[in-house]
């Protein structure tokens, strides 16, 4: 199973009690297809960069999972279809480990050389 990582912008005109009905709902189909929630986040409402629709704000709302490639599917089909999702993303989480940086190496100009 792939560690997967979904953001969600739902309708501004949600209220509270729907957009955790609406997470519930989507939590119970990772479950159900035999995925495992690892975490989830509530980001709350926020201003979108552009108009989206109509929409000048939208709840945010991640989602991080392991899940089956089957399951991507079913879930990107739900929010295509689904009437509160405004946009949604879902992209293979990595590991984002700090890689050490070399040392550029400086060329000397051409003033330098000359002095």
């Amino acid at each position: 199973m792939q560690i997967y990582e979904t953001v969600l912008i739902l309708k501004p005109v949600m209220s509270d009690p729907e957009v955790a009905e609406f997470v519930e709902k989507t939590k119970q189909t990772i479950l159900g297809e035999g995925g495992e929630l690892v975490n989830h986040e509530i980001w709350g409402r926020r201003k979108l960069t552009h108009i989206i629709g109509k929409a000048r704000e939208g709840v945010y709302v991640y989602m991080k999972y392991k899940a089956q490639g089957a399951l991507l599917k079913k879930m990107a089909h739900n929010f295509g279809v689904s009437d509160e999702v405004i946009r949604d993303m879902t992209v293979v989480a990595r590991d984002r480990k700090m890689r050490e940086k070399k040392p550029k190496k400086i060329k000397p100009t051409v003033a330098a050389a000359q002095a």
